[in-house]
């Protein structure tokens, strides 16, 4: 009986034991300097935007703060060139978390660890915007055709004619108006109707060789019409298939713009769609104005925010939604940090704070 008490004693002082030590670990764990994380991002308006100096905005940097302010955490950003680079600087432990619109998919969730999804979008195509096809994308294809300055020259001529026609009226003539505003005027009548209309209405004053002019006036006014319709044609027709992107089913046959390590650029690979890898929206819009390009395709809020806010450049972002995706952001497989970041995500999902964050930025129009 002593034995056994002896034992219980024993047994009941490394408990507590054990019970100060744990407290003592905690309480060194809490006054212990926190590490200062380092956090890639990578640039992508308006979800990231560089402001210098190290700092960043935008909606996925408003909301990595919010979560990081609620988990007591110090940090710094470091950029990465694209979504590729960021991804392997995270699956390499180089950063310890991952900060953009960054898709979350089966290959990359083998090797980093995403939270719980904060914003729903898909792909969408960007072309340069020709007016629709309509007044100003023709004028512009007449233009570069050099057809402008070929119209110019004949409504010279046109006027060149109406002032002789005048003048060989007035002389011969007897019936022709004897004012000049009113012999212009019926003149400019009668040049007009042989160009457009292939129409004389004018008498004959000088027999059979009157008659061979007016032929030969006829002749010209049909070519004149012959020309002007078949430029015009030409160039809407020219306009048309310059812009014949308009939906997914139109980009094969295309050289498509992509950013690297994207999902648009493995989607479009999967597809045999030609495609041409830049680093950024920036140098891919520039691509697409420059001519190198039929199309851009990328992430529909990114494509839609560019266009929207470099309205200078003429860009259109055309067609539905297509491959949905979801953003999150990642951390290393081994962080521990996954879990309580998806959880502040939640909470922040259930108070209506990330819808408030998505109408600041989008409005309630996305």
């Amino acid at each position: 009986m002593k034995r056994a008490t002896e034992r219980l004693s024993v047994a009941a002082t490394l408990i507590l034991v054990l019970f100060v030590a744990l407290g003592a670990t905690r309480v060194a764990a809490q006054d212990a300097p926190q590490t200062e994380l380092t956090v890639g991002v990578y640039v992508s308006p308006p979800f990231v935007e560089d402001r210098g100096n190290g700092a960043h905005s935008g909606m996925a940097i408003e909301l990595w703060e919010t979560v990081a302010e609620q988990l007591g955490l110090t940090f710094h950003y470091t950029e990465y060139p694209t979504f590729g680079a960021l991804v392997r600087a995270t699956a390499s432990g180089e950063v310890d978390a991952a900060i953009t619109n960054l898709t979350i998919t089966r290959d990359r969730a083998e090797t980093i660890a995403f939270t719980q999804p904060w914003y729903d979008a898909g792909l969408r195509i960007m072309v340069p915007d020709q007016g629709g096809g309509g007044f100003r994308g023709v004028l512009n294809g007449l233009q570069d055709a050099g057809h402008l300055r070929a119209y110019a020259w004949l409504l010279s001529i046109i006027v060149l004619a109406t002032i002789g026609l005048t003048l060989f009226d007035r002389r011969f003539d007897p019936d022709h108006p004897r004012r000049w505003r009113d012999g212009v005027a019926e003149s400019f009548y009668h040049v007009m109707s042989i160009v457009t209309s292939g129409r004389i209405a004018r008498k004959n004053l000088f027999g059979w060789v009157g008659r061979i002019w007016q032929a030969i006036w006829l002749a010209v006014g049909v070519a004149v019409i012959a020309y002007i319709t078949s430029s015009v044609t030409s160039v809407m027709t020219a306009v048309s298939l310059t812009r014949g992107v308009s939906e997914l089913s139109d980009l094969p046959g295309k050289t498509v713009g992509v950013f690297t390590g994207s999902v648009a650029e493995r989607y479009m690979q999967e597809m045999g769609i030609a495609t041409r890898s830049f680093p950024n929206i920036g140098a891919s819009a520039a691509a697409l104005g420059e001519g190198r390009l039929d199309a851009v395709v990328g992430d529909a809020p990114i494509l839609e925010h560019y266009a929207h806010t470099h309205s200078e450049e003429g860009m259109a972002v055309v067609g539905n939604l297509f491959h949905p995706d979801k953003y999150g952001f990642a951390f290393p497989h081994e962080s521990s940090l996954a879990l309580p970041v998806t959880l502040e995500i939640l909470d922040l999902q259930e108070d209506g704070t990330l819808e408030s964050l998505r109408l600041e930025y989008f409005g309630s129009g996305i």
